[in-house]
């Protein structure tokens, strides 16, 4: 649920300096829910972590700084899939196959019957991944430019991509692909030298997955009891509670539910060993969740000689205000240049596979690459994979746009850094496209009513940015300029780096090239701008990068 009061860089500066601020007297992140959580405390305390430098308190994870392969790497794609992709008519499918009314629900009934007689049980068995070749998807992604990959680790559905020891009956080994579906795509990311990730959504489940517990209110069988009633699968839809005002609401979660939920996901993270660990949310069931978040670099320590390697994401600005965790925005992105290193993560349709999905087009996705890259984020893109684990043709398009679009102009987003404004043109004036909006606040208690916290909006279906629309990166002395489309007449004016800009500080432009094209280009820099006199085609489709040597310092 994004929040109503634009946070801007200049916030989160002052915001973070008065956190670790000597003149004042409790840190920003403390609240009546710390202050109230020692029961909650003492139980979790049962449950240890790996030994390492950080412990399960908010002040040690302030010390956590995001490590330079993530703030290189730009660009990963993530498969969010799982039993829920069985029927491919979209995201969510768990909880509103039990909604009636819903369409999801109107085609579980006429598909596979009635949820008393048919539930969601009855569906992971269907969902095969017969074609699942992530050898073949692994290769794919690095051609595409991507430098991790992220597979599903548990969605909200309760159901274990790996061979969860705490969740024995059902997981994708056991039951349905009887596949290691995540260690499997670890596997095939390492023979291709990616990062690996795991994303994690369980900490709603509780909630989430209630609705299971009703019964129809019309038609012939209302009142008659859905399938989750039956307590012998409780292990997979929770005891019977009554239902959350909210999906994802944690009011009235049981003290044995965050245990399991600790406990599933440390095996997660010691069978997998994950470099970047998505949580979709905050950190939540506090000691519990920073047990999770010290667990994760506490392993990645010991297997890098000391080292934290692991990246762990968290969608509330609370929990990333100083050190701690790496800020993700979902469908979102940050305002201006961004003072850490943030993630973008978004979609090329629905999260989960549909049938009747509208995609983005490969410009519109190349456009947010590069427009996150220069305010200092990366972005996760999700291909949703069929319920046989395969890409449609219409994504297998993208990925080969993409892939094209690298080959050429890859050399001012991997590594870089940004400049000192995200860029210029129509997008950068007042309202920023996909601005994220929230507020400075402290951690939510465990009994808050609302869904998770979100650091980000929606997307709103953005229109494709053009050639007024331009970006810029630094890399290697060089500061990259990024046009978002062709110029009509093959020329453009960057009016920031004009003679006089206080972006240049004095300093004078000395080459200007093109990467994809081998010859001179004509430029001048004026006061109005530096003009460029571009060929009279394109070295590739969609955005194009100019390439300027002096406007910054050597490096």
């Amino acid at each position: 649920m994004p929040m109503k009061t634009p946070f801007s860089r200049r916030d989160f500066l002052k915001a973070s300096a008065l956190a670790t601020g000597a003149g004042l007297s409790a840190p920003l992140w403390q609240s009546r829910a710390f202050a109230q959580g020692a029961a909650a405390a003492n139980a979790a305390s049962s449950y240890p972590i790996a030994p390492g430098p950080f412990q399960a308190t908010r002040e040690s994870l302030m010390q956590y700084r995001c490590p330079d392969w993530f703030r290189d790497a730009k660009f990963g794609i993530w498969a969010h899939w799982g039993p829920g992709s069985a029927p491919e008519v979209g995201d969510w499918y768990a909880r509103q196959m039990y909604m009636q009314g819903h369409r999801q629900y109107d085609y579980h009934v006429k598909t596979y019957g009635h949820p008393s007689k048919f539930g969601y049980k009855d569906l992971i068995p269907t969902w095969k991944a017969e074609n699942f070749d992530p050898d073949y998807l692994l290769g794919l992604y690095r051609k595409a430019g991507a430098k991790f990959f992220v597979s599903m680790g548990v969605h909200h559905d309760n159901f274990d991509l790996w061979n969860s020891k705490h969740q024995p009956r059902w997981n994708a080994v056991a039951i349905g692909p009887k596949k290691n579906i995540a260690q499997m795509f670890k596997d095939a990311a390492t023979k291709q030298g990616l990062r690996f990730g795991v994303s994690q959504h369980l900490h709603a489940s509780y909630e989430w997955m209630s609705t299971c517990f009703g019964s129809d209110k019309t038609g012939p069988l209302a009142g008659v009891p859905y399938d989750g009633n039956d307590p012998q699968f409780a292990d997979l839809y929770h005891p019977k509670h009554v239902l959350a005002a909210q999906p994802g609401d944690v009011n009235g979660v049981p003290e044995a539910w965050k245990q399991q939920y600790l406990l599933r996901l440390q095996d997660l993270i010691d069978q997998l060993e994950p470099d970047l660990l998505y949580h979709d949310g905050v950190i939540r069931f506090e000691q519990y969740g920073l047990k999770l978040v010290a667990h994760l670099y506490n392993r990645s320590a010991q297997r890098h000689g000391g080292k934290v390697e692991a990246v762990y994401n968290s969608k509330g600005m609370e929990d990333c205000q100083v050190g701690t965790a790496v800020l993700d925005f979902e469908r979102g992105i940050a305002e201006g240049i961004w003072p850490n290193p943030f993630q973008t993560d978004t979609c090329v349709g629905n999260w989960h596979y549909d049938r009747e999905a509208k995609y983005k087009t490969p410009k519109q996705c190349i456009d947010l690459l590069v427009d996150v890259v220069s305010r200092n984020g990366t972005l996760l893109l999700n291909f949703p994979l069929k319920s046989d684990g395969t890409l449609d043709s219409t994504e297998m398009n993208i990925i080969a746009e993409i892939t094209a679009w690298m080959a050429v102009n890859s050399e001012g987003i991997y590594g870089s850094r940004p400049w000192q404004i995200c860029g210029e043109g129509p997008s950068v004036a007042g309202t920023i496209r996909d601005t994220s909006v929230f507020k400075l606040l402290p951690p939510l208690p465990d009994n808050s009513p609302g869904a998770t916290r979100s650091a980000g909006r929606r997307d709103s279906g953005n229109q494709p940015l053009t050639a007024q629309d331009v970006r810029f990166t630094t890399k290697g002395g060089f500061l990259y300029a990024y046009l978002q489309g062709w110029p009509a007449d093959a020329r453009t004016l960057l009016a920031s780096l004009a003679t006089r800009s206080p972006q240049l500080a004095g300093r004078k432009v000395t080459d200007v090239t093109l990467l994809g094209h081998g010859g001179k280009l004509t430029w001048s820099q004026t006061e109005q701008g530096l003009a460029v006199k571009l060929p009279d085609e394109p070295p590739s489709r969609h955005a194009i990068a100019l390439k300027i040597a002096g406007a910054i310092n050597s490096v």
